[in-house]
C-alpha cells in the first residue's frame, strides 16, 4: 500500500495571559474540522496547537494574580486543553514554550541566524505595544494617531491601547533585506496567503518598505535566552513562530528526528487571525529565508467575530465592558456541543468578519439541524423500523437498476464537497451536503412512503424509496462528520455502519451503492430536539 501524503495543519499557539475564548475556539475548530477532512480524504495528518507562554504581557499577567510566570503558564494549560476537549478538537500535538523541545529549537536557531548574517548588534529606541507585542516606527504611531485624531497620544496603530517607548540594546533580524524576495514569493505563489484580498494587504504592506525588527530585549527575562549573549532573551515572536517547526523535529539530529521534519516540513496550511498577518507572512517567511528553510505552503487567514445587535441589527465588537461578550459556554448551553460546531463552521464565512447573535444561532440550529438533517433520519429510519423489520430493505433485482432522483443528486458529490472543504469554503461545503439533505426530505414528501406501504404489490417500490433514504443519509452522515463527528458516528452505529466510521477513503464510501440490505436499523431518540428559546 503506497504511503499517505503528509497534511500539516497548525493554530496559532495561544496566549496565556487570559482564558481561551470564542476567537481562540473558533480559530482551533477551523483546524480540527479541515483535519478530520483530510483524514477521512486519505491523508497521514498532524494537527498542531498550543500555547505561547513568554513575553513581556505573559509575565505581567502573572505577577497580578501573584504567581511565577511559569506557576501561571501551568495553571492555564487546563483550561485549554479541557475546552479543546469539550469541542471534540482531534489534535495530534499541543506545544507549549516554555518546554525544552522549544528552548533547543529557538538557540538552534539563534546559531543559524548568526551564521546567515542576517543577524546584528544595535540598539533599539522606539514604541512597542506590550498587548500585541509589536515594535512600530514613530511614522507609523504619527499616522495612526493623525487618522484617529489622537495626535501626540501615541497610541498602538493595531488596537488603539497606549505604547511604551523602549529604549534598550537589542539583536536586529535584517527584515529589510528580504523586501523583494517576499515579494516575488506573492508572485509566484499567489495562493501563499488565502482569501485572496488578505495577500493583497500583506503585499501592500511589503511593498510600503521594511524595516529591520528588533528580536531581542534586555528589560525583562521571561523568555528564552540568546545562546552567545545571556543579557538578551528572545523577543516573543521570533520564539514563538518557530514552535510549527519544533513540533516536527526541527533542531534535533536523531534519525527519527530527522525523518519526521523531512515527512512534516513545509506544512500545508497555517491557520491564523487577521491580527497576525504580517507575522506569518512577512517575518516568519523572510526568517525561513533567512536559514533557508522551506516556506509553508499556504497561510490562512480567518476574520473576527462580532456581535449583532438586536436592536439595531450593527455588528459589534464583542466586549465585557459593551455587555455583548459571548463564552464558548452560553453557546454550548444553547446549541450542545456538536450545534455548537455546525453554526460558526458552516454559517461564518472564514475569511471575513462575522457578526454572530443567538438569534442566529436558533435560527440554523432549527432549519438545518432539527428541521432537516435530523427530520430526514428520524424519519427514514423509523420507516425502515415499522416497513422493513428494522432491518435496511433488500432491493429485487429491477428496482437495483434503476437511477433514482437521490442517486442523480448524490452524483459526483464528493468532489463538489472536496472543492469547497480544501479552500475552506466550509458553508459551501455544508450546502453541498444539505442539498442532498433537502433532496431527501422532499423525496419523503413526494413519494409518500407511508401511502404505498398500504399496498401490498408495490412493497418493491416501497423497499426502493427506502433503500434510497438511507443510502443518501449513509453519505450525508459521512460528510458531515469533519462538521459533527459525534452525531455521524451516531448516525452510522444506528444503521450497523460503525466500521465506516473511522474511513479512510471518503470518496468511496460517498460512492452510491454502499449500503447492504438486511442490516440492523435502530430508530433512536431525535438528534436535535428543537429550540424554542421565545417560551423559555
Amino acid at each position: 500500500m503506497a504511503e499517505k501524503p503528509s497534511y500539516y495543519v497548525t493554530t496559532p499557539i495561544y496566549y496565556v495571559n487570559a482564558d481561551p475564548h470564542l476567537g481562540t475556539a473558533y480559530c482551533t475548530m477551523l483546524a480540527d474540522v479541515q483535519a478530520r477532512f483530510r483524514r477521512a480524504a486519505g491523508y497521514d495528518v498532524k494537527f498542531l496547537t498550543g500555547m505561547d507562554e513568554h513575553g513581556e504581557k505573559v509575565a505581567e499577567a502573572a505577577a497580578d494574580h501573584g504567581m511565577t510566570p511559569q506557576e501561571w503558564c501551568d495553571s492555564q494549560a487546563p483550561h485549554f486543553l479541557d475546552l479543546w476537549r469539550e469541542l471534540e478538537v482531534a489534535n495530534d500535538d499541543f506545544i507549549r514554550t516554555t518546554e525544552p523541545r522549544q528552548h533547543h529549537a529557538v538557540q538552534y536557531l539563534w546559531d543559524r541566524m548568526l551564521e546567515s548574517g542576517y543577524l546584528y548588534k544595535g540598539s533599539y529606541d522606539g514604541w512597542y505595544c506590550v498587548p500585541e507585542e509589536t515594535y512600530f516606527t514613530e511614522t507609523q504611531v504619527e499616522k495612526a494617531d493623525e487618522e484617529r485624531g489622537t495626535k501626540g497620544e501615541h497610541l498602538c496603530p493595531d488596537c488603539g491601547r497606549p505604547l511604551e517607548r523602549v529604549q534598550e540594546e537589542s539583536y536586529f533580524f535584517k527584515l529589510s533585506a528580504f523586501q523583494d524576495r517576499l515579494l516575488r514569493l506573492y508572485d509566484e505563489h499567489p495562493d501563499f496567503v488565502q482569501p485572496d484580498f488578505r495577500m493583497n494587504e500583506v503585499r501592500s504592506f511589503v511593498e510600503g518598505g521594511l524595516t529591520d525588527t528588533s528580536v531581542s530585549r534586555t528589560t525583562f527575562d521571561w523568555g528564552i535566552k540568546v545562546p552567545f549573549d545571556d543579557k538578551h532573551v528572545t523577543y516573543v515572536w521570533f520564539d514563538a513562530l518557530l514552535n510549527y517547526m519544533t513540533a516536527v523535529g526541527y533542531s534535533l539530529d536523531d534519525p527519527a528526528s530527522r525523518a519526521e521534519l523531512a515527512r512534516r516540513w513545509p506544512a500545508q496550511c497555517h491557520i491564523i487571525g487577521k491580527d497576525i498577518i504580517r507575522f506569518h507572512c512577512i517575518l516568519w517567511p523572510a526568517m525561513l529565508m533567512a536559514i533557508d528553510e522551506a516556506l509553508p505552503e499556504h497561510v490562512f487567514v480567518h476574520g473576527f467575530l462580532t456581535v449583532r445587535n438586536p436592536e439595531t441589527g450593527q455588528a459589534e465588537k464583542m466586549s465585557k465592558s459593551r455587555g455583548n461578550a459571548i463564552a464558548p459556554q452560553d453557546v454550548i448551553d444553547l446549541l450542545g456541543v456538536e450545534g455548537y460546531r455546525y453554526y460558526f463552521m458552516t454559517d461564518v464565512i472564514h475569511g471575513e468578519d462575522s457578526a454572530i447573535s443567538f438569534e442566529r444561532m436558533e435560527q440554523v440550529y432549527n432549519a438545518d439541524l432539527a428541521n432537516s438533517w435530523g427530520n430526514l433520519v428520524s424519519r427514514s429510519l423509523n420507516m425502515s423500523a415499522k416497513y422493513f423489520d428494522g432491518k435496511t430493505p433488500e432491493l429485487a433485482e429491477v428496482w437495483a437498476e434503476k437511477d433514482g432522483v437521490l442517486k442523480g443528486v448524490a452524483e459526483g458529490i464528493y468532489d463538489r464537497y472536496a472543492s469547497r472543504m480544501e479552500v475552506f469554503d466550509y458553508a459551501g461545503a455544508k450546502d453541498v451536503v444539505m442539498e442532498l439533505v433537502h433532496a431527501a426530505n422532499h423525496f419523503i414528501e413526494d413519494s409518500a412512503p407511508w401511502a404505498v406501504a398500504k399496498e401490498p404489490a408495490r412493497a418493491d417500490e416501497l423497499a426502493a424509496i427506502i433503500r434510497d433514504l438511507l443510502e443518501s443519509i449513509r453519505i450525508c452522515a459521512h460528510l458531515l462528520a469533519p462538521f459533527m463527528p459525534e452525531t455521524s458516528a451516531e448516525v452510522l452505529r444506528r444503521m450497523s455502519l460503525e466500521g465506516e466510521a473511522a474511513t479512510d477513503d471518503l470518496r468511496a464510501a460517498c460512492a452510491w451503492g454502499g449500503l447492504a440490505g438486511g442490516v440492523a436499523v435502530t430508530k433512536g431518540d431525535a438528534l436535535f430536539p428543537r429550540l424554542d428559546t421565545a417560551k423559555k
